[in-house]
């Protein structure tokens, strides 16, 4: 759950990867961490959110997304519960204190969440090389190879 944090969580698998039925692994993971996993992954994905909305020149519903919450309110109300602070009166408060904030599409790059072409129709592996296959400057996923000039303000 800390290394796939903005991805869904699926309990059943959780469990079955640890040897145990969904049941018995939520009790014996509320027993040793005093959360759900459930709770554990929010609280994840809150502290992942404080740290882009530092540092990160992302809207909060963008952040929302990355970090893995389907839905605004939830995402704004776990925030305010865990943190005291609504996720823009969290920012408003933090930024300013360090460096600038990095653009948007430079965090979105690093974290993933511009989603890769491939598998869309007519693009992919069985294209020329450099189209779709992730070696190209086209590919935005990646973060390599490409060019910063449409990330420049």
């Amino acid at each position: 759950m800390d290394r796939d944090w903005a991805t869904p969580l699926d309990l059943d698998a959780v469990a079955a990867h640890a040897g145990y039925s969904r049941f018995h692994f939520l009790r014996a993971f509320k027993q040793v961490y005093g959360l759900t996993p459930g709770q554990y992954l929010s609280r994840r994905r809150i502290e992942r959110a404080e740290e882009l909305l530092r540092t990160a020149d992302l809207s909060v519903t963008e952040i929302c997304w990355l970090v893995g919450f389907g839905s605004l309110g939830t995402f704004s109300a776990r925030f305010k519960k865990q943190t005291g602070l609504t996720p823009s009166d969290y920012r408003k408060r933090h930024v300013g204190r360090g460096a600038g904030l990095i653009p948007g599409c430079y965090a979105l790059l690093w974290s993933g969440g511009f989603k890769s072409f491939e598998g869309r129709e007519g693009e992919g592996p069985e294209k020329e090389a450099g189209k779709g296959d992730g070696t190209g400057p086209g590919d935005r996923n990646r973060g390599e190879g490409g060019s910063s000039a449409g990330c420049l303000r």
